[in-house]
């Protein structure tokens, strides 16, 4: 029988290396892979569809699989992971501490980006500053002018603004314009040279580190999705293609376990690696429902009351159910 041939767009990872190059196969499928960058991947699979397997934003899924106008199915595989408070910039010379946030404007690329979901999340949870006691103000952050890659219909206490014509959000932090700014990439030019602007957690780290410890969340920011109408053709296709990932990333985590010759540009490499499994468990890059059913739980619940999603997601309806469970000898 002839292999499916079929586009896998995603990010050019270590974790997804070894699909790229060959050394992991996808059964049953002949891949045709396209790297690109996560905006791009993005609008180009939420406007218009264009891939069949894709690296996708779980909050966009979200706000798509909420109304039941998904083009895709997630499988839990999650290319990108991040704590957020490294996420956030602010005008240092007007917020000292981020209760100072609230009243305030802060810009954002796109309301919806999980980045921004997973910022407001612990904005609200351990500073108090709600959504609504903020507005927001949408720019492109080097290039004027982005739009939302889907269609929101927030509710009415969310303040959402779009920056002024031929404005960024970087330009609009450097004059000040606005006091914060949160966003997956840092500010561009000339906020990023601009002495007042700065991490609004001075050691983000630490902060990160004890918010893991306290919640047990290490927050999920892409999911990958296939057409849901290939998966109505070839419902082996979930399984088939969430081994390969998952062995994709094992082959990563083994080379960077292997300290003889470091296979990163990066020094401390063993060193990072034992403090991230002391904090995080052997797993510290799990993909699968079950051991990341709070951090999935979190994000639905935040999602849902920050206006992207009209009702609460539950968990046996993000995912395809043949993901649920795995093969074991």
């Amino acid at each position: 029988m002839a292999k499916l041939q079929l586009s896998v767009a995603m990010g050019d990872y270590d974790r997804t290396r070894a699909l790229l190059d060959g050394n992991v196969q996808i059964d049953g499928v002949d891949p045709v892979y396209m790297t690109l960058s996560p905006e791009e991947t993005f609008f180009r699979a939420f406007r218009h569809a264009e891939f069949d397997i894709t690296e996708m934003s779980f909050s966009s899924h979200l706000v798509k699989a909420s109304t039941g106008q998904n083009t895709y199915v997630a499988i839990p595989v999650f290319l990108s992971r991040a704590f957020r408070h490294t996420s956030i910039y602010v005008r240092k010379d007007i917020i000292q501490r981020p209760e100072d946030l609230r009243g305030q404007r802060i810009g954002l690329p796109e309301y919806q980006l999980t980045a921004n979901v997973w910022a407001r999340a612990l904005l609200a949870d351990d500073y108090g500053v709600d959504g609504a006691s903020v507005t927001w103000v949408r720019g492109g952050i080097d290039q004027p002018g982005r739009p939302e890659k889907a269609k929101l219909n927030l509710p009415a206490n969310i303040r959402l603004e779009n920056a002024p014509e031929g404005e960024t959000i970087s330009r609009l932090l450097d004059r000040g314009e606005i006091q914060g700014f949160i966003a997956p990439r840092p500010p561009g030019h000339p906020a990023i040279g601009n002495p007042d602007v700065g991490w609004l957690f001075s050691d983000p780290t630490s902060v990160a580190k004890d918010y893991y410890q306290r919640t047990g969340i290490f927050p999920i920011m892409h999911v990958v999705g296939i057409r849901k109408t290939l998966l109505e053709q070839h419902p082996w296709l979930a399984n088939a293609v969430y081994k390969a990932f998952e062995q994709a990333k094992q082959f990563a985590v083994d080379r960077l376990s292997d300290t003889s010759a470091t296979k990163v540009t990066l020094p401390f490499v063993e060193e990072q690696l034992k403090a991230a499994k002391s904090l995080m468990g052997e797993d510290y890059w799990s993909y699968g429902v079950a051991p990341n059913i709070k951090t999935i739980e979190a994000f639905a619940k935040h999602h849902h009351a920050q206006g992207l999603s009209p009702r609460l997601m539950s968990v046996d309806e993000i995912f395809h159910p043949a993901t649920y469970e795995t093969t074991k000898i």
